[in-house]
Formats: C-alpha cells, structure tokens, sequence
C-alpha cells in the first residue's frame, strides 16, 4: 500500500479511570462507544464553543495527499485540506524536515505538481514505511528509539484526559536543565485534555513565546478511549477502528483552532495497536511513537531512547524517576555531552 495515500488513572495509561463496577462487560463497551461517538459528533457541531479567542474557526477538515514542488524546486506534499473562517488552506507536510505548515490554497493548487515516485523517495515517506511495516505489535509499535547514534534523548509527555492540573514541575525542571533553550519535548496531548485544561494549555505557550521550551505538538487521539475491564486486543483506539479516523483528524483541528500546528506523528493510547490502525495511520501521512524508557514502569533510558512519561498530573512516580534521571545527567548536560533532542532529529538522515 503506498504511504500517505488517502483511501476512498493507571499505570498503563496515566489516564483518570471511571467507575465501572458491577457493570456487564459487554453493556459497559457499548455504553462506552456510544458516548464516545456522541461527543465526537457533538465535537463536530460546536468545536469551537470552548477554543481560545486567539484563532478562527476550522471547518471542512479532511485528509489529502498532493505532492508537489515549492518555489525553489523542494518537494511537499499538501496531507489536510481545510477552511479557516471559510478561507480554504492546506496542511503541508516538509519531508526533510519533518514538519508540518499553512499555506494558502491559492499558493498550493498553483504549484507544479510533483509524482508519488518522487515522494516515495523522501526522507520523511521511507521513515514513514520504516516505522510501519511489519510486525505489528499489539503495543509498542512505531519508533522507540533513535534510527541512527544520536548523542541525547528524545524526551515525550503523555497528557491523557485527567481531572488533575498539568504537572508542572515536569517542566520547569526540564526548562532548568542547563541546555540552551529552547529545551524540546515532544507532547502527546489528546482532545479531551485540551478542553478540560485551557489555562494549563495557555501557560504551555506563554513557555513557547518566552523561548524556554519548543514543543512538538504529537496527536494522541481526541477522546483517548479507555476500560479498565477490557482486555487490550479490544481496547483503547480498539474498542472503534473505524471511527480512528475521527480520532486523529478532530485533535489535528482541535490544535489549529487554539493557533497551533500538528506535527507529523502519533502516539497511541497505551500504546495499543494493530495492523489495520497502523496502515490507516501511514495512509494519513502519521508516523507512530512508542517508547523504550516508559519510566514509571522502571525502563532505563540510554542514548537514543524516547523517554515517556505522562505530564498530566497522574504519573508522579514518572516524573520523580525523570527528575532522578536529570540530576544524574546534570553535568553531561552541563558539558553538552546529552541533551534533549527534537523527536525530527531520531530519524536517519544518508
């Protein structure tokens, strides 16, 4: 299947869990896919009614795949098509950056088009098929570690829907780390969090503008499904495949609509997965992230590693370890012998 085509609280996740007790399994796993389906639905008719004032409503939000060449004869490839206050723009995707951009349609559809021959080729579409080919496991599938020697870490929080505020001493110890900011991390944020935690979102980017820290924004899906009783072949983003679609593209919009842009990857809930939901994620141009240092469960970061913990208030054992993990490293860091890396930068470059 070509790559970015478009086809007609617990220890496990850090995030809050319900009571569900004395319930039927059966009763509680379709309870639980009506209700999310009905906020998702409920999403598409008033996204906007929670946004932050700061950007225009997002509208027509759909998955594309247009390659072509900028001005100076570089490849893109346009991968969301959109209307920003009935303004039509696209997503574009930088293949050897391995970012995304707006850009107006006028400036997209007027470019001279370019092949998916040539798009194959690109440093972005081979990592892409690297990190989406087989085996498929049922967790932990995607990038763990960096593809080539790299002299740091790659550092990741998940913000999992929860009911507690952001951590925030996660970041101002990470911002305290003697590297020349802006530190990066990568954050896995999921809609749910988003809408719960305006104020917490808004101090994430007074950090950006005061250039303390560049976060990568990586989808985590909108409602972040979860049972506690479900076995995992049958839960997280399991529990509905076919409403996965749903998932990524309404946080992709969710993001844009409070002045932010989706980066180019994924991370699943409980990082639980399967072949039809990885080769549904390739198609929409995401590359998955799991992890090798999940520090609450007690695994040792080394170079190269994509260190997870959950910054939403849910995981403090995590971030006790990455706080350990800091003062260790301190004067390696100091000596500039580690650092913390950009999730781009995991990737192998010829």
């Amino acid at each position: 299947m070509t790559a970015c085509s478009v086809p007609t609280h617990n220890s496990l996740t850090g995030e809050d869990e319900l009571s569900v007790a004395e319930t039927p399994v059966f009763i509680r796993v379709a309870m639980s896919l009506f209700f999310r389906t009905l906020l998702l639905t409920l999403f598409i008719i008033g996204a906007s009614a929670v946004s932050l004032p700061a950007a225009p409503r997002i509208s027509d939000y759909q998955a594309v795949f247009i390659p072509f060449y900028n001005e100076d004869g570089v490849v893109l490839a346009a991968v969301r098509r959109y209307k920003r206050d009935d303004h039509p723009h696209f997503l574009v995707l930088d293949p050897h950056q391995f970012v995304l951009s707006e850009m107006t349609a006028e400036r997209t559809l007027t470019s001279r088009p370019a092949d998916a021959e040539t798009w194959s080729h690109t440093l972005f579409s081979r990592a892409l098929a690297r990190q989406t080919s087989p085996p498929y496991p049922l967790q932990n599938d995607g990038l763990r570690e960096a593809e080539h020697p790299v002299p740091g870490f790659f550092l990741t929080a998940d913000l999992c829907p929860a009911k507690k505020s952001l951590d925030r001493t996660f970041f101002t110890a990470t911002m305290a780390l003697p590297q020349k900011p802006p530190i990066p991390v990568a954050l896995m944020i999921s809609g749910l969090w988003i809408q719960k935690h305006e104020a917490d979102l808004a101090w994430l980017k007074d950090q950006i503008g005061a250039g303390k820290l560049s976060i990568t924004w990586v989808n985590h899906s909108f409602t972040h499904p979860y049972d506690p009783a479900v076995p995992l072949e049958k839960n997280f983003l399991l529990m509905n495949k076919p409403g996965f679609r749903d998932e990524v593209l309404f946080l992709e919009r969710l993001l844009l609509e409070r002045g932010l842009v989706p980066s180019p990857f994924f991370r699943f809930p409980g990082l639980v997965s399967d072949r039809q939901l990885i080769e549904s994620l390739r198609n929409l141009c995401l590359i998955p992230v799991g992890s090798n240092a999940w520090l609450a469960k007690g695994e040792a970061p080394r170079s190269g590693s994509v260190i997870l913990v959950h910054a939403n208030g849910n995981e403090p054992a995590g971030i006790r370890r990455l706080l350990s993990f800091y003062d260790r490293q301190r004067e390696a860091f100091r000596r500039g012998a580690t650092a913390l890396l950009p999730l781009r930068e995991a990737f192998s470059i010829p």
